[in-house]
């Protein structure tokens, strides 16, 4: 087993007992909830009369259906189910004493935007939250994981659930991102290298030279999918880049106070001689942009290669799983993605929600507008970006384009809104997850890429390289990179 890393020594910290059945009682330091898990496990401690253990450590948002369109907003909200949600949430949440970030807070947004924006999400922390892509917070060096109804109800009865520690891989990042390379790449690299299901059993630490680079914005879109290569938590140690981000947001401690939670910050970060379970090592340097071409985000490609021949795969399950992807996205093996019609570009979610997205993309966008054919959808992952990116002018950048641009929310990663594909509809998405049916139609088509390349597929109507959109100057590439954040 791993020895010395920065999730053995959070691990250890949070440990509360080890339980008959050979799991360990692990304490949670932030716990998150939203208007679709938690209900249920809200009304499992009425049932027994108890109370919220730790309500100053809970926080709630609403985010999975929340309305998009502002005139939507309005209370009560036309979709009965919805309303009953989100008023279960303010119920829940008034009653025991929860911080809650509803619309009208100038806060709301996706959970995994709006914590990490305000300082809850540090280094050294156990997050948990009823929701899979809770592994973002990782990008801090915490361990971030999602948790099912009942452990929402483990949470908020006693503060801690019931876990088994996984191994331990280091991913090392080598190299340098190339102009219109982004993190996003990364992280679908390593899907691709290493599988949807290679991280079974593990949690994965990004490191090396390309995400020692990295933003903390684009640290937060490669932990976000560490559940989509199988992984149970991704996270990155904890340096410079991490504490200048907290430095002066709402959540976290000023002046000397700040001082004394950055020992204990650098306290957990892996040792130098840290023993891991496994080691691999991938290649930034040469990468381009990738993009999916099937149903999972396993079924990943470069942009400058072809579509795989079910007969490339070795495994009986994966051949198979090749043969439905190219019938649903109806391309042929051998095909390139280059040219492959789009009918929607949505830009947002958890995975690519933030400023810097919207930034990297209006570069793409400046001087262009939006194919005719093309519906395109820009959604904020919080009302903080929202009016961050108005305040710098990028808002105009894709409205003058011919982008709707919307309120905070999940929006059309799941389409829990009103924000759905329709029939057969192709999508240039930057979302995390392409299954059949994700975005509102089972007929829908799915392909996961950057913000600039949705901006690129946009522009162009059919997927494009986005590379091909950028000035030769150097300050324009890489989203997620320290100077693409200034």
């Amino acid at each position: 087993m791993s020895n010395g890393t920065l999730y053995d020594k959070v691990w250890e910290k949070h440990k509360v007992a080890e339980l008959p059945s050979g799991q360990d009682q692990l304490f949670i330091g932030l716990h998150l909830v939203h208007e679709v898990t938690s209900p249920q496990a809200f009304g499992m401690l009425r049932e027994r009369d108890l109370d919220v253990a730790y309500p100053n450590q809970t926080f709630a948002t609403t985010d999975h259906i929340a309305p998009t369109e502002a005139e939507k907003r309005e209370r009560p909200l036309t979709d009965e189910q919805s309303e009953e949600m989100l008023s279960a949430l303010e119920r829940n949440t008034s009653e025991n004493g929860i911080t809650f970030f509803g619309f009208e807070s100038g806060k709301q947004g996706i959970t995994h935007v709006v914590a990490p924006e305000l300082g809850l999400s540090q280094p050294g922390m156990t997050v948990a939250c009823g929701d899979s892509h809770t592994a973002t917070h990782g990008a801090f060096g915490s361990i971030g994981v999602g948790i099912g109804t009942s452990q929402i109800r483990d949470v908020l009865a006693t503060g801690c659930i019931a876990a088994d520690k996984q191994n331990v891989r280091r991913i090392n990042v080598e190299g340098e991102l190339g102009e219109g390379v982004y993190a996003k790449d990364i992280i679908l690299k390593i899907i691709q290298d290493l599988g949807v299901d290679g991280g079974v059993g593990h949690v994965y630490e990004y490191s090396g030279p390309a995400i020692e680079a990295l933003d903390m914005e684009g640290r937060l879109a490669v932990c976000n999918m560490s559940i989509e290569g199988g992984a149970r938590a991704g996270y990155i140690n904890p340096d410079e880049t991490t504490y200048e981000y907290l430095q002066g947001r709402e959540y976290v401690p000023e002046g000397e106070a700040f001082e004394e939670r950055k020992e204990y910050w650098e306290s957990v970060k892996s040792d130098d001689d840290a023993e891991y379970d496994d080691v691999v090592t991938v290649d930034a340097d040469d990468i381009d942009p990738l993009l999916t071409w099937g149903i999972n985000p396993g079924q990943v490609i470069e942009i400058t290669d072809s579509v795989p021949h079910p007969e490339d795969f070795e495994a009986r399950t994966d051949r198979e799983a090749a043969e439905q992807a190219l019938d649903h996205m109806d391309i042929e093996p051998g095909q390139s993605m280059l040219g492959y019609d789009v009918d929607v570009a949505f830009l947002g979610t958890c995975t690519n929600g933030r400023v810097t997205d919207f930034a990297e993309a209006a570069k793409i966008l400046e001087g262009h507008t939006v194919d005719d054919d093309v519906r395109a959808l820009a959604v904020p992952g919080s009302e903080t970006v929202r009016e961050e990116c108005e305040a710098r002018g990028i808002d105009e950048t894709f409205i003058n384009a011919g982008f709707q641009w919307r309120r905070a929310g999940c929006s059309m990663c799941l389409a829990m809104n009103d924000d759905s594909l329709e029939g057969d509809e192709v999508c240039a998405s930057s979302s995390n997850r392409n299954f059949i049916g994700r975005q509102g139609s089972k007929e829908g088509r799915t392909v996961l890429m950057s913000p600039a390349m949705v901006a690129a597929a946009a522009v162009e109507g059919e997927v494009a390289d986005a590379r091909e959109f950028l000035s030769d100057d150097p300050a324009g590439g890489a989203s997620g990179v320290e100077e693409a954040a200034d």
